[in-house]
C-alpha cells in the first residue's frame, strides 16, 4: 500500500493509548487498530477530522504517500 498511516507514532509521541483515542472520538478500539495497522481500505473525513481535533494535528501528520 502506498498510503502509510502514522497514527501509532503520533499516539506514542502524545503518550496516548488507542483506547483513550477511541473514547475521545467515539469509535471502537478495533477501528483504531485497523487504522494503525494500515489495513483500512478507507477513512471517513469525519473520523479523520475527529482524530486531528483530538490529537491537535493535521491530516498529513497521520497519512503519508510513499511511492512503491
Amino acid at each position: 500500500m502506498s498510503i502509510v498511516v502514522n497514527l501509532d507514532a503520533i499516539l506514542t509521541e502524545r503518550k496516548l493509548k488507542s483506547k483513550e483515542l477511541a473514547e475521545m472520538i467515539g469509535i471502537t478500539e478495533a477501528n483504531i487498530s485497523i487504522l494503525k495497522s494500515g489495513k483500512a481500505k478507507a477513512i471517513r473525513f469525519s473520523t479523520l477530522e475527529a482524530i486531528c481535533s483530538a490529537l491537535d494535528c493535521q491530516p498529513a501528520d497521520i497519512l503519508a504517500y510513499e511511492k512503491e
